[in-house]
């Protein structure tokens, strides 16, 4: 029996969201229920009135979008059964919690902000980062003006805490 398929399983990833990151979860998934997967499933059968399946490009890539469609419709009903939404925006900006924006300032004194966010919702162009990640883990819980050391793959580096705050 070959092992050619054995994936080790996937870290665990936290399972908060902000109340934002979820409206667009539900939103996506109305949409896939809604009017993606009715619009595939009238295109398939339309492809397969023309008869011949076997060579009709159409009726076999509407099949693999179905497919696609049906696998994130199952994702998504998954994920967000198992997702808290947190709204910390009423916290005092003492301490880095879920949903903080975080602004560091490294030993160059450049700056920069970064929004502590569930794993659903990172997006590195808007230094949007996981709580899971190395410097969103060395970030929680930390206080103002702490300073903290993260681990990455270039190195180590030093960065201290300059402004927590809990909107935008």
């Amino acid at each position: 029996m070959g092992m050619g398929r054995y994936r080790p399983p996937k870290p665990k990833s936290s399972a908060y969201i902000t109340p934002a990151g979820f409206e667009t979860l539900r939103v996506e998934l109305q949409f896939l229920m809604r009017e993606e997967r009715p619009r595939v499933t009238a295109m398939v059968a339309d492809a397969a009135a023309e008869g011949d399946r076997s060579e009709n490009a159409a009726y076999i890539y509407g099949k693999k979008q179905l497919r696609r469609i049906d696998s994130r419709i199952r994702f998504l009903t998954h994920r967000m059964e198992v997702l808290t939404v947190v709204d910390n925006t009423q916290l005092s900006g003492e301490q880095v919690f879920f949903g903080a924006w975080v602004t560091v300032e490294d030993e160059d004194e450049e700056e920069q902000v970064w929004r502590i966010v569930g794993p659903d919702e990172t997006d590195a162009p808007k230094g949007w980062i996981s709580m899971d990640s190395p410097v969103g883990r060395a970030l929680m819980r930390r206080r103002l003006n702490d300073a903290v050391v993260v681990q990455r793959p270039k190195g180590d580096t030093a960065l201290t805490i300059v402004d927590i705050r809990y909107t935008p």
